[in-house]
């Protein structure tokens, strides 16, 4: 997650505004986008182009003399361990105008966006996919309407993700059946308001309300950090004295639910139904920042630039061919923890050589007056939930 956000923000995204568009769509539309992979990837191409021409309108310019550019992070998972496949595209604010080459020659940013321009950027995105999903004949058009993927009996995989997608099971005795659930009292607010920069249609969702200011390349990587984020909160995952897995929401639903109690298996299935497919990129760059696109390295930072929060001194930062970022450049970055700094007289510190023979380290433990036997084990004492502040310990 860190290393991802890091990266975006040191060598992809420009110094220039950015704005995250999130959309999400409805059940049987996340189905196809689990289980096919080439209807997801042309979904987020009917999602890309749609923005990309709200800014090219923004600006006013023809489709030849004007390119966007964006990266989108796919997420597979909910807040409650759910299969939802849905888009998180970080946008550049605004156009640039090509010459005659197709090179960038300026920025043009844009002010940022009503909610009736969102309405009808989402419009745009519904009526092609819907059209498209109909020349696949998943979408039935008559009468009633109607919905229908056939999934093999011998796609389990499919399967799992399908049961995951509507919160079921796909297996076991809880086959069919949803999470037990643990409420509390419910919330006065409500964390689904559909107020502020978002539009809503049909099943789908789609909000602009974050963004970021050129200069502010911290919060940029927050955000960063937040769409790159693993499936798994561990601060809200425990077992409780049954040995059932207890997993809290961050936010209460507006009935109260704030966790989910499953068995080992039953968690063993959500996690299953979460893995993406094999050869699936989850990260797309596009436009301007697209890998085949041959000015891109005008747009994105120059790699001369200083690293914010680390020190261009460290032999470490200098070695320009490294394709990924030591643990140690990680932890300053993200915690303002330096372990190469002396604790003692602040200097700095550098690995002289790890010590792996037991006698070697038994010896300078003594010597230093650290102890050097591990401390006794203490008899297993029953496990006390963290939730019993909330939940009955009966349920």
């Amino acid at each position: 997650m860190a290393e991802s956000a890091a990266h975006l923000v040191d060598s992809v995204l420009p110094h220039q505004n950015i704005r995250q568009w999130v959309i999400s769509f409805p059940f049987p539309i996340r189905l196809c986008l689990a289980v096919r992979p080439k209807i997801m990837a042309h979904a987020l191409e009917i999602t890309h182009r749609a923005i990309a021409g709200y800014y090219r309108k923004k600006v006013n310019l023809p489709k030849n003399k004007t390119k966007t550019g964006a990266v989108t992070l796919i997420q597979r998972f909910g807040g409650s361990l759910n299969c939802n496949v849905h888009f998180h595209q970080l946008f550049i604010d605004g156009s640039y105008e090509l010459g005659d080459q197709g090179e960038p020659t300026s920025f043009i940013g844009t002010s940022p966006p009503t909610v009736m321009e969102i309405d009808q950027v989402l419009t745009q995105i519904i009526t092609r996919l819907t059209r498209y999903l109909e020349r696949l004949k998943i979408i039935v058009k008559d009468d009633e309407g109607g919905f229908q993927l056939e999934i093999p009996d011998e796609d389990t995989f499919s399967k799992l993700q399908a049961s995951s997608i509507t919160y079921r099971f796909a297996t076991g005795p809880s086959k069919g059946k949803k999470a037990l659930v643990l409420k509390t009292v419910p919330s006065e607010g409500d964390h689904n308001s559909s107020g502020g920069l978002v539009a809503k249609n049909s099943g789908f969702s789609l909000h602009a309300g974050v963004s970021t200011n050129a200069n502010d390349r911290a919060k940029l990587e927050r955000v960063c950090r937040y769409i790159t984020r693993p499936a798994i909160s561990e601060d809200r995952l425990s077992i409780n004295n049954e040995g059932n897995v207890i997993y809290k929401f961050k936010k209460p639903w507006d009935d109260g639910t704030a966790a989910i109690k499953l068995t080992p298996m039953e968690f063993m299935e959500r996690l299953a139904a979460l893995v993406p497919r094999p050869r699936i990129h989850l990260t797309r760059f596009h436009g301007v920042l697209g890998p085949h696109y041959k000015y891109r390295k005008l747009i994105v930072p120059k790699k001369n630039e200083p690293l914010e929060l680390v020190d261009n001194k460290d032999e470490d930062t200098q070695n320009s061919s490294q394709s990924r970022i030591s643990w140690a450049r990680l932890l300053k970055r993200v915690f303002d923890i330096d372990i190469t700094q002396c604790p003692a007289c602040q200097g700095k510190m550098k690995i002289i050589s790890a010590i792996e023979e037991r006698p070697v380290i038994r010896k300078i433990l003594d010597h230093l007056g650290i102890p050097s036997s591990p401390p006794q084990l203490s008899p297993a004492r029953r496990i006390v939930s963290a939730q019993t502040d909330i939940f009955p310990q009966d349920f």
